[in-house]
C-alpha cells in the first residue's frame, strides 16, 4: 500500500561515482570489446574498462529528460563511462536499480534542468529528484510486472514498425507494378526533353533574397524546405519578398501548373503548383527546381504522381552526389527516363490508379502510426500507475 512508501532524494539512496569517469577523445581511443557509454548509451568499443559492475548511467549533458525519453539505463559487466553520464550505484537495501530506472524514465524532469544553450542535468540537482520508494519486495513485485508488460509492449511495437515500413513500401511496388503495364500506347520521356518538359533553375545571383529581405507578409511567397514536403505544399510557415525584390528577380518564379522538385539537402520532396494554392506570387529557393509541363503533350499531375513514385525515387538514389550536403543537379536529371502513356486521357487515368495506390498506403502508415503512440501511450500509463501504487 501506498501508506508504506517513503519519498526520498536520489542523493539519499545513491552513490554518485562520477568521479571515476573519464572522456577519451575519439582520436585516442583505442578499439577493443568494452562499451564507452554517453549520455544516451555506447558510443564505441574500447581496449579497456573502468567499471565492473552493474550501475545506473543518467545523462548528464547531451541527453533528453522528458517523461519517457529514457534518460537513464542499466549497464553491467565491464565497461567505460565519460564525462556525459552520471554514474550511479544505487543502495540496493533501500532500493533497487530497475525500480530507479523506471522511475526517472517515467518523470519530466525538465524542472531540474540548467542551462539554456547546452541544457544539462548536474549533479546538485540530479542529488535532489525525489523518488517514491516503497518496501523491496513491493519495488521488485511491481517492476516484474512492468518488465512482462514493457516485453510485451515491445514486441507489439516491433511488429507494428515492420507494418508502417511495409506501408511505406507499399506504394512503391504499387507504383513500380502499375509502370510494368507499358506497352505500345506508351513513349519513355526523358526530363531533358525540352518538348515535353522544360527545367527552370531559380535566381541565386546577387539579387538573391538576404535574411533582412524576409518578412511574414508580403506580395511574393519565397518557398523555403519546410514548404515542400514528399507528397505537396504545406503553407503553415511561410516567408515573403517585397514586390520590389521579386521584380529585381530573374528566373524562378512559379506558373500554375509547374511542379517543384528540392535537389539539395533533403531531395525529391514535390509541390503542385495547381489553381488550389492561395499564392499567386510565389519564388523557388535555391535548393528547388521548377519542371514546367507542355500541357499539350503531359498533364502536371501525371508529372507530380510520377515525382512521387517509386520508379522516380529509385533512379534519385542512383544520382545523387555528395555526402554531407547531398545534391541532385540538372545535368544528373536530364538523364531521368520517366514512361509517359501517349494519350492525356490515359494519364489522366493513370493519375487515378497511382493516386488510389497513394492514398491506400497513406491510410495504413496512419493506422500504424497511430497504434505506435498507443503503445507508448499504454507504457506511460503503465507507469504512472506504478507510481501510483495502482498495480
Amino acid at each position: 500500500m501506498r501508506s508504506k512508501w517513503q519519498t526520498k532524494t536520489l542523493g539519499e539512496v545513491c552513490d554518485i561515482l562520477d568521479s571515476r569517469r573519464r572522456p577519451i577523445t575519439k582520436s585516442d581511443r583505442v578499439s577493443g570489446e568494452y562499451p564507452y557509454y554517453g549520455a544516451t548509451g555506447i558510443l564505441d568499443y574500447v581496449e579497456d574498462y573502468i567499471f565492473d559492475e552493474k550501475l545506473v548511467l543518467i545523462g548528464e549533458d547531451g541527453a533528453k529528460w522528458n517523461a519517457g525519453e529514457n534518460t537513464a539505463f542499466i549497464v553491467e559487466e565491464k565497461y567505460w563511462v565519460n564525462n556525459h553520464a552520471h554514474v550511479v550505484r544505487p543502495h540496493r537495501d533501500t532500493i533497487i536499480d530497475e525500480w530507479l530506472v523506471y522511475y526517472l524514465n517515467a518523470c519530466d524532469l525538465s524542472e531540474y534542468i540548467t542551462g539554456v544553450t547546452v541544457p544539462k542535468l548536474n549533479q546538485a540537482k540530479m542529488r535532489s529528484i525525489k523518488i517514491p520508494i516503497p518496501p523491496l519486495p513491493e519495488q521488485k513485485h511491481i517492476v516484474s510486472i512492468l518488465d512482462e508488460a514493457f516485453a510485451a509492449i515491445e514486441e507489439a511495437k516491433e511488429n507494428a514498425e515492420k507494418n508502417l515500413q511495409n506501408a511505406k513500401d507499399l506504394f512503391e511496388s504499387y507504383s513500380e507494378n502499375i509502370f510494368k503495364k507499358e506497352g505500345d500506347s506508351w513513349m519513355q520521356v526523358g526530363l531533358g526533353d525540352k518538348e515535353f518538359l522544360q527545367i527552370i533553375d531559380g535566381d541565386r545571383g546577387a539579387n538573391y533574397p538576404k535574411k533582412s529581405d524576409f518578412s511574414e507578409e508580403g506580395y511574393c511567397l519565397f518557398l523555403n524546405t519546410k514548404n515542400v514536403l514528399t507528397d505537396g505544399f504545406d503553407f503553415s510557415s511561410v516567408m515573403f519578398i517585397s514586390e520590389e525584390k521579386d521584380l529585381a528577380m530573374g528566373k524562378g518564379k512559379l506558373q500554375r501548373n509547374d511542379i517543384v522538385l528540392t535537389t539539395r539537402g533533403t531531395i525529391g520532396n514535390i509541390g503542385l503548383y495547381s489553381e488550389d494554392v492561395s499564392y499567386d506570387s510565389v519564388r523557388i529557393n535555391s535548393g528547388m527546381l521548377i519542371f514546367r509541363p507542355k500541357i499539350e503533350k503531359i498533364l502536371p499531375e501525371y508529372v507530380f504522381e510520377i515525382f512521387r513514385s517509386g520508379l522516380f525515387k529509385r533512379q534519385i538514389k542512383e544520382h545523387v552526389s555528395g555526402a554531407a550536403q547531398p545534391q541532385l543537379p540538372i545535368k544528373s536529371l536530364v538523364k531521368f527516363n520517366i514512361p509517359v502513356p501517349i494519350s492525356k486521357d490515359d494519364q489522366a487515368k493513370m493519375v487515378l490508379e497511382l493516386q488510389h495506390g497513394y492514398f491506400q498506403s497513406k491510410e495504413l502508415q496512419s493506422l500504424y502510426t497511430q497504434k505506435l503512440s498507443a503503445l507508448d501511450e499504454l507504457k506511460q500509463s503503465l507507469l504512472r500507475k506504478a507510481f501510483n501504487a495502482e498495480l
